[in-house]
């Protein structure tokens, strides 16, 4: 009987260490506190799934309009059901002022995605990256590396897109035509309607491709993507990385040229390449975009806004930055955007929504309450 009680008491103190479970849905747009009752601070992330756990990785934001800058470094927490979150703590820190290192604190570092290299054993970080002080001018990426997956993530280094390298898919008339693009000529987005005219390809050829807005696509093969806004945002264009993910090995296209998108988020259904983007309106939200190809590099179809209800045309006031394909569900797949609060930028909230299909197009209904087995009630 002492046996049986004692078992009895310990089973009971190791239920009392679990993390409880807050959450059994989604609420949209709302509070969603971590295992420490402390709001979520991943913004702009992206979702690594590994070994039967979620892993969410984002900017960690501080108060105020300074909170947009990075202050601190990318944020990591892990869940085993996609509603509640453990706090994993700080899985790449910027290095401390004055440092002059490219993640300087006070540099700007948005939409850190990390993926698996199954040869190497290493955790791999890319994310866009503006050195302290210039503004957006930079357009890097940066890149990190981790023998665990929720960190410490260590820095490796930071830069422009193949250097020295012609997109695939870039007409011979642009590798002839001169480069007449000035400064002022593109300044705040505002682009002639001929845009090839500026040649912003051409422009960026010796010194490497922009790269902003960005995210990470690992295919069925194992050869990995980086997809980002690029030529001053006009155009997406999809790169594939090295074996190792750490680089990129000069193979490139250029899509969507003068569409200006922003925000991209890749993901496959049926062997078929989808792509749900946003338009360039700072952080203010707009209306969703939804392409879909055979063939990652394209051509791509694009297929209108994917949202349908109230508040459509604003995205329901957030802003694409990944797509989830739930592990153990069948063709189910959650759309998460972010709903920025730039003026405060740590209180900026998660819009996740369920994703459905209509034949080959993108659909994203409103949902105020919904779990992954249905709506909520």
């Amino acid at each position: 009987m002492w046996k049986t009680f004692l078992i009895a008491a310990l089973g009971l103190g190791l239920a009392a260490c679990q993390p409880s479970k807050r959450y059994q849905s989604f609420t949209p747009g709302e509070l969603w506190l971590d295992d420490n009752d402390v709001h979520i601070n991943a913004h702009g992330g992206g979702i690594l799934f590994e070994k039967g756990r979620y892993y969410w990785f984002g900017e960690h934001k501080t108060a105020g309009e300074g909170g947009n800058k990075a202050n601190v470094g990318v944020h990591c927490y892990s869940s085993d059901d996609l509603y509640n979150w453990k706090d994993e703590g700080i899985a790449l820190h910027v290095e401390p002022e004055g440092s002059g290192s490219p993640i300087e604190k006070g540099c700007i570092l948005e939409r850190p995605k990390v993926i698996h290299n199954p040869k190497t054993g290493k955790y791999v970080m890319w994310f866009h990256l503006e050195p302290k002080g210039q503004g957006y001018g930079g357009a890097q990426s940066g890149v990190a590396v981790s023998d665990k997956v929720a960190g410490p993530y260590t820095f490796l280094r930071a830069g422009r897109i193949n250097p020295g390298k012609w997109a695939c898919n870039v007409p011979d008339s642009l590798k002839e035509a001169p480069v007449f693009a000035t400064e002022d000529a593109y300044s705040g987005g505002s682009l002639p309607a001929s845009l090839d005219s500026l040649n912003i390809q051409k422009r960026d050829f010796e010194g490497g491709q922009m790269a902003r807005d960005m995210n990470l696509f690992v295919d069925d093969d194992g050869k990995a993507y980086h997809i980002y806004a690029s030529e001053e945002n006009s155009t997406l264009q999809i790169a594939q990385l090295t074996e190792d993910y750490t680089g990129h090995n000069g193979v490139y296209a250029r899509c969507f040229e003068g569409r200006f998108m922003e925000a991209p988020a890749m993901f496959k259904r049926n062997g078929k390449y989808y792509l749900i983007m946003s338009g360039c309106t700072g952080w203010a939200p707009n209306a969703a975009r939804s392409a879909v190809a055979d063939s990652i590099f394209g051509p791509w179809k694009e297929l209108g806004n994917p949202c349908i209800d109230a508040d459509s045309a604003l995205t329901y006031h957030s802003q694409s930055t990944f797509v989830l394909p739930v592990q153990g569900k069948e063709d189910t797949y959650i759309y998460m955007g972010d709903r920025w609060t730039p003026e405060n930028a740590i209180d900026g909230r998660y819009v996740w929504l369920p994703v459905r299909f209509e034949g080959e197009r993108v659909v994203i209904p409103w949902e105020s309450e919904w779990k992954l087995e249905g709506k909520g009630e």
